[in-house]
């Protein structure tokens, strides 16, 4: 597999333009407010966990990033406009049924730069297949996307959006349902960006996911906080963010896994009332 060192020159960032939130929100289109008083930066060379209840805003604020939505109030630069993106949506947005091959789906990837009608040459097929071996989905490229499990699918997708080679990689959820495979080839592939230069933002469900980035934002439709997961993942912060009941080593519905910062396992379990897990700090 390619070291991501020996490639710099070729596919690390090139604008290396922090993304600053000043004073932003965002409203659904019924009017009610998604986002409010998001004031945050994320540099490069970082990595930023979205964390949050379903519906605390955690993909508005992704889309926010990719200029997919507008803020309301407040100001985001640069303008997403001017600065290259690709967005992994969560599993469930993605179109298992569409009659197209792995290949066809990594291709798309380039069709940004150079548009349908252009020809492929022979640097778009380099990224692609680094893209593709980096996410083990080279001997995929035959089969059709929606035959593939859903652990192979999101790899899948995950190697288009290498593809794109943007400065920021924006992913929902990336490993929530896959494999055990499947989520250590993301988990690697978020630090491999993050060491070319990259932005990388994810959202996600899973305390011991964003104790491995270098920033958390703990989101309820709002800032509860923002800052080193050390000290943004506390009792008091997840309970002010999250409308769940807090169980020490409950066990009984199989949701309790170790955090990699505590060895010993002796970490409080939070259950929303989507049935989520989710270890942290006491």
């Amino acid at each position: 597999m390619t070291d991501p060192a020996a490639i710099q020159g070729v596919s690390a960032a090139q604008d290396r333009t922090p993304v600053e939130f000043v004073g932003v929100a965002a409203e659904y289109n019924n009017g009610h407010v998604a986002l409010q008083g998001i004031t945050c930066r994320m540099e490069h060379a970082t990595s930023t966990a979205l964390v949050g209840a379903n519906g605390s805003g955690k993909t508005t604020l992704l889309r926010l990033i990719a200029g997919l939505v507008r803020p309301s109030e407040g100001t985001i630069s640069p303008d997403p406009s001017k600065k290259s993106m690709a967005l992994v949506p969560q599993q469930h947005g993605l179109r298992a049924w569409m009659p197209l091959t792995v290949s066809d789906v990594l291709r798309m990837s380039r069709f940004r730069d150079r548009g349908l009608v252009k020809r492929f040459g022979s640097a778009d097929r380099t990224v692609i297949e680094d893209a593709a071996e980096r996410m083990e989905v080279l001997d995929l490229r035959k089969r059709q996307f929606g035959e593939l499990s859903g652990g192979q699918r999101q790899r899948v997708m995950v190697a288009q959006a290498l593809a794109h080679d943007a400065d920021v990689l924006l992913m929902d959820e990336p490993i929530t349902g896959l494999d055990m495979p499947s989520q250590e080839a993301i988990v690697r592939i978020i630090d491999e960006e993050r060491r070319r230069g990259r932005i990388v933002v994810i959202s996600t469900h899973h305390m011991d996911e964003a104790e491995l980035c270098d920033q958390v934002l703990l989101l309820a439709n709002r800032m509860v906080a923002v800052g080193a997961p050390a000290e943004v993942l506390t009792n008091k912060n997840l309970q002010e963010a999250f409308a769940f009941r807090l169980a020490r080593g409950d066990e009984e519905h199989g949701l309790r896994h170790r955090s990699h910062s505590d060895p010993s396992g002796d970490v409080t379990h939070v259950f929303d009332d989507h049935g989520h897990g989710h270890d942290h700090r006491n």
